[in-house]
């Protein structure tokens, strides 16, 4: 298990550039676009964080979670037939969508932070903090916004294979429930509990599984539960 940090949304808007903040400016690898929705919609960046260097394949890695604001369903786990997930899995189609409304990045040379802010999430900091979470009898970790630690499964656990043949790894965790907030005057996302707010993938639980071999720095699965 890796250990494990609790995520802090500070409420003090962000004036400039943060590696680790809900919305701001995005640190993306060189040559490494703004990612799009399907429907041609720039994603909206929800959060993004340096990982920390004990988090194993992962450290110092980092991470950054897109989703559609006009978009907001559930993820489908498109497989081969021998058990991994299809090939480019993070551009597979989900449907009845031809392609998925999100993007999870995993990224080594995020040097510079995009020239322009993320204009729906409000930017606000996000602070980490290492904190011991021990599995309970059940095996299942504590229900936070977390990076590291064990998941807190709120159905079966789930397990999946990367289409290089690498067997994902836990590392990440969005609660039930959690809304980010947005600027005034942004359209309502379809779903979302508050018209000031946006989820992600319908505000179910999320667990972000990961390939370590890094294959590709979107090679990165979102798991919903409720």
């Amino acid at each position: 298990m890796l250990p494990a940090y609790e995520m802090d949304v500070g409420t003090e808007p962000l004036a400039g550039p943060a590696r680790n903040s809900v919305g701001g400016w995005p640190f993306l690898d060189e040559g490494q676009p703004w990612p799009e929705c399907f429907c041609g919609e720039r994603l909206a960046l929800f959060f993004q964080l340096d990982l920390p260097p004990d988090l194993g394949p992962f450290g110092g890695a980092h991470l950054l979670v897109f989703h559609c604001r006009a978009h907001n369903d559930a993820t489908d786990a498109q497989m081969t037939a021998d058990g991994r997930l299809v090939p480019r899995y993070w551009d597979a189609p989900q449907p009845p969508y031809p392609a998925p409304f999100w993007r999870v990045l995993l990224q080594r040379r995020a040097t510079l932070p995009t020239a322009e802010p993320e204009p729906s999430v409000r930017a606000l900091p996000l602070t980490l903090r290492p904190f011991a979470d021990t599995p309970g009898e059940n095996g299942l970790g504590a229900q936070r916004f977390k990076v590291g630690g064990a998941p807190s499964w709120a159905q079966e656990p789930e397990y999946y294979q990367c289409a290089c043949g690498t067997d994902l790894v836990y590392l990440c965790q969005v609660p039930e429930g959690m809304e980010f907030a947005v600027h005034p005057g942004q359209p309502e996302q379809p779903y979302s509990i508050g018209a000031d707010t946006y989820g992600l993938f319908l505000s179910n639980e999320v667990y972000l599984l990961a390939c370590p071999a890094h294959c590709d720095p979107a090679a990165v699965w979102p798991v919903n539960q409720n």
